[in-house]
């Protein structure tokens, strides 16, 4: 049974920074894609970014880019985001999820985690 547990959201101000991170349990990390998702009151589950097994392939929506990093540490079955320059249309739930594909669609993710809160004050 795969398990993936957030942690690292809070409360920050409009220009600050956080740093997600997804500690995973059950199937062998290195071998799946993993994906961080976010969904704000009101609103669908949105693609925030994505990254490969090896790290070697990264896609960011449009919305986050340049603005926020996503990377994994296979050796501590750990992907993290580093956000940056945050805004409050950035808060949301964040998730991450884990997929086999290489994928931008909530469909293709098999396992999710609880998800962690992020709040952007103006």
């Amino acid at each position: 049974q795969v398990q993936l547990v957030e942690s690292g959201g809070g409360l920050v101000q409009a220009g600050g920074s956080l740093r997600l991170s997804c500690a995973a349990s059950g199937r062998t990390f290195s071998s799946y894609s993993m994906g961080w998702f976010r969904q704000a009151p009101g609103k669908e589950r949105e693609f925030v970014a994505r990254i490969s097994w090896n790290g070697g392939n990264i896609y960011y929506a449009d919305s986050v880019k340049g603005r926020f990093t996503i990377s994994r540490d296979n050796a501590k079955k750990t992907v993290y985001l580093q956000m940056n320059s945050l805004k409050p249309d950035d808060t949301a739930v964040y998730y991450c999820a884990q997929t086999r594909f290489l994928s931008r669609s909530r469909g293709d993710y098999d396992y999710w985690g609880q998800g962690t809160q992020v709040t952007v004050s103006s």
